[in-house]
């Protein structure tokens, strides 16, 4: 019960900054579509924290589609785990949850990719209907970094979460034989 109402909690909180920043950057800008992403990374970071689900749909399996990862670099995701790298985001990432090599940190691993995924995926629908509301209220122009900045910042980690899962998935099972 008091989970549910933190939750609730959460969402109340993130709709009203949400509201807030409406409010106070113009919708038709690159401010807003940054401080849209970074401020629903935020909400969604803690309610993905508090819901603290073990997140077993088989959303998360790799799909026959995803050909063990070939789409995935056919979109440029190897460009984008580059990109990462180069303005230290791997850096940053590793240092405050380095990888270690046992099982037990592949499974956290595992988890949190599951985890970052659907937080990013979440963002994404919302970023993505705010995308819509402006093409049509100021126009398909006003509304271009809602969207790049959509694609950046969380249609790719998906593809990048959804890319590495079942290869740590392998790496779990080689040490599972061993």
């Amino acid at each position: 019960m008091k989970k549910t109402l933190t939750l609730i909690l959460i969402t109340i909180i993130g709709i009203g900054l949400v509201g807030a920043l409406v409010n106070y950057i113009r919708m038709d800008g690159f401010a807003f579509a940054w401080a849209l992403n970074f401020l629903l990374m935020m909400c969604v970071f803690t309610f993905t924290e508090t819901l603290k689900s073990q997140l077993t749909s088989s959303y998360y399996n790799e799909k026959g589609w995803e050909q063990r990862g070939k789409i995935y670099k056919y979109l440029g995701i190897n460009f984008f785990r580059k990109m990462l790298v180069l303005i230290g985001w791997e850096r940053l990432n590793k240092k405050a949850s380095p990888v270690e090599k046992n099982i037990k940190a592949l499974k956290n691993l595992h988890y949190q990719t599951k985890k970052s995924e659907l937080g990013h995926l979440i963002i994404l629908f919302i970023v993505m209907g705010f995308n819509v509301f402006v093409a049509f209220r100021f126009g398909i122009l006003k509304s271009f970094s809602l969207l790049i900045l959509n694609i950046i910042l969380n249609l790719y980690p998906i593809f990048l979460q959804r890319y590495n899962r079942p290869r740590i998935e392998r790496a779990i099972n080689l040490s599972n034989r061993k």
